[in-house]
């Protein structure tokens, strides 16, 4: 397996705090992995990281072996645009637009015209169950209908990775099972890696891989595979 992902020594303080203390981590294609942890872990702060939104004290994190977390911010800001997808989770649709718009918005802000990027956004729509919806703005869709057109969005440039932060917290236990199934599907379907965090042992469980975060670190001895 190709590794797509990597973070070598990452360190993160905030005053006399670790919120990192030294964190490894690999993620490769068709790789999904969920990041487990306490509140205050380090969890979030490590998704960040790996994302580009927030810079380690000491470290470093590599996309494709090519090392990011020292870019300029503009350089960063058109990385997360183009080879980095986001899956939030309360959705974050803008409420003015409609939903293929929502979907397309990566792809404008990228420069692609309008038409073109809702015409490639319509292609999603169909198969995460959404047909007939891309003309409702998000505050006509259910919770998991919502989630469901912002796992589009975040496909939708064919990134490299998807992050995917409390992506059903808002959710009922059936929906969230639905979205979580069809996140890790899509994600590996396309190819992309999937770095998750998630609070639900029951969403864990759909990743290939689950780590916990402790105090700043990785706990090895509760890392696992899923089967």
């Amino acid at each position: 397996m190709s590794t797509v992902l990597a973070a070598h020594g990452l360190v993160k303080k905030y005053g006399p705090t670790h919120a990192l203390a030294g964190v490894d981590v690999e993620v490769g294609e068709r790789d999904s992995l969920a990041v487990m942890g306490p509140s205050g872990s380090g969890k979030s702060t490590l998704l960040h990281i790996l994302a580009g939104i927030v810079r380690p004290d000491e470290g470093q994190v590599l996309l494709r072996h090519d090392r990011i977390d020292d870019l300029g911010e503009n350089r960063l800001s058109a990385l997360r645009r183009s080879r980095f997808g986001f899956v939030f989770q309360f959705g974050q649709l803008l409420p003015e637009l409609p939903a293929e718009e929502n979907v397309a918005l990566p792809l404008m802000l990228e420069g692609t015209p309008r038409r073109q990027a809702v015409e490639r956004a319509r292609r999603w729509f169909a198969p995460l169950g959404l047909d007939g919806l891309e003309r409702r703005r998000p505050g006509q869709l259910s919770g998991g209908q919502a989630q469901r057109v912002a796992i589009a969005r975040a496909l939708v440039a064919e990134p490299d990775v998807v992050f995917a932060d409390e992506p059903t917290g808002a959710l009922d236990r059936t929906t969230s099972g639905e979205v979580v199934r069809l996140l890790t599907s899509v994600t590996r379907e396309q190819g992309a890696a999937l770095v998750m965090v998630t609070h639900d042992a029951d969403v864990a469980a759909h990743c290939d891989r689950v780590l916990q975060v402790r105090d700043g670190r990785i706990d090895h001895h509760s890392q696992y595979t899923v089967a």
